[in-house]
């Protein structure tokens, strides 16, 4: 049994105080003034006690190319994650996923020649990881060889909807405009890399990609990659029209974790939402929830009796960053969320600070 007490409780869609005990691999008690005869007791005074955050865009060691990718374990747990989804998978297989320690999905990544969809090798890498691919990645962008109009996209689309599944856009320098990326795109879909400052931003067209996402139902997720996919100056300005992501993912990589701007992963992609203003409740709804719904996945992101014993505990301390991207527009702050708790299935996956 393990006994988390006097802690600021987010479920999922509320804050309430109180304490949570668990019993094995679930959540057996919310509520007030819990005990535990045996076991452990965490005191989470003055911290948030959370289900275990979901990452919807990461790069896992085994599925993604190497260069880019980290071992799951690592990239999730320090920050608070359980459930995560790699977001480009070529590698691996249906059988590796099943031994990451992470909860997860996958979106194999669409194979393009000359800039047009390659449909056997992309439904290969589909068939490759059985259950766990919940939709398919396409990178939109014009940096890569043969991609100069929206026909990949349009064929991803076609594919997806034959498969029952979703599409993951990733649009940072496409070549069109992002409103004509989500008039493609269905409910449910996926535009990740939001606020990138190259070609087709989001304040080229006035926030009509946002407005028309909203419309539809495609999910908009931050994808921040610390300073790699995100421009400040394009971030501050949506945040102050109220265009806030219905999702934050990270994007982390090799290159990224505990090292881009600060100690780089999830929490440290909300404490850069945090820091432009978006609402707190709206954060956490963004990894919890609204992430595992995102993913197709309604038993993560949930903090109630019976469930996966899943939690994470963050404190927002003196966990400081600063940020610059290419253009030189800078973010920074002198707090941020820290995870100083993480439990898996019941079992501590990662301890920061023994209470």
């Amino acid at each position: 049994m393990f006994l988390i007490k006097n802690g600021r409780i987010w479920d999922g869609e509320k804050f309430f105080y109180g304490d949570v005990l668990t019993d094995g691999a679930a959540v057996s008690q919310i509520g007030q003034d819990l005990t535990c005869e045996k076991g452990y007791v965490f005191d989470a005074k003055g911290c948030i006690v959370a289900p275990g955050l979901v990452d919807g865009h990461i790069h896992m060691h085994g599925l993604s190319i190497p260069r880019y990718s980290i071992p799951a374990e690592s990239a999730c747990f320090p920050f608070g994650v359980t459930a995560a989804a790699d977001a480009g998978s070529t590698l691996g297989s249906r059988e590796l996923l099943d031994h990451i320690a992470v909860k997860n999905v996958v979106f194999p990544s669409a194979k393009i020649v000359n800039g047009s969809l390659d449909r056997p090798i992309t439904l290969q890498r589909m068939e490759h990881y059985g259950d766990k691919a919940v939709g398919i990645k396409l990178v939109l962008d014009t940096g890569i060889p043969g991609i100069t109009d929206g026909t990949p996209l349009y064929q991803v689309c076609d594919l997806a909807r034959e498969l029952g599944c979703k599409v993951l856009v990733h649009c940072t320098d496409s070549p069109i405009p992002m409103a004509q990326i989500v008039e493609a795109l269905a409910p449910g879909d996926i535009l990740t890399h939001i606020y990138h400052g190259g070609s087709h931003t989001c304040l080229e067209e006035d926030f009509a990609a946002f407005r028309l996402a909203r419309e539809k139902g495609v999910v908009l997720d931050a994808g921040f990659a610390g300073h790699v996919h995100t421009d400040f100056g394009v971030l501050k300005t949506a945040a102050q029209a109220g265009f806030y992501p219905d999702t934050i993912s990270t994007d982390i990589t090799r290159a990224s974790a505990f090292f881009r701007g600060g100690r780089y992963g999830l929490t440290m992609a909300m404490s850069m939402a945090k820091a432009v203003g978006m609402p707190e409740s709206d954060i956490f709804r963004s990894v919890t929830t609204a992430a595992a719904h995102a993913l197709g996945q309604s038993q993560w992101g949930r903090l109630q009796v019976g469930g996966i014993a899943d939690i994470a505990v963050l404190e927002d301390t003196n966990e400081s960053f600063f940020l610059k991207n290419s253009n030189g527009n800078t973010l920074e702050s002198q707090t941020g969320y820290r995870c100083v708790l993480t439990l898996s299935n019941g079992v501590v996956v990662h301890c920061d600070k023994w209470r």
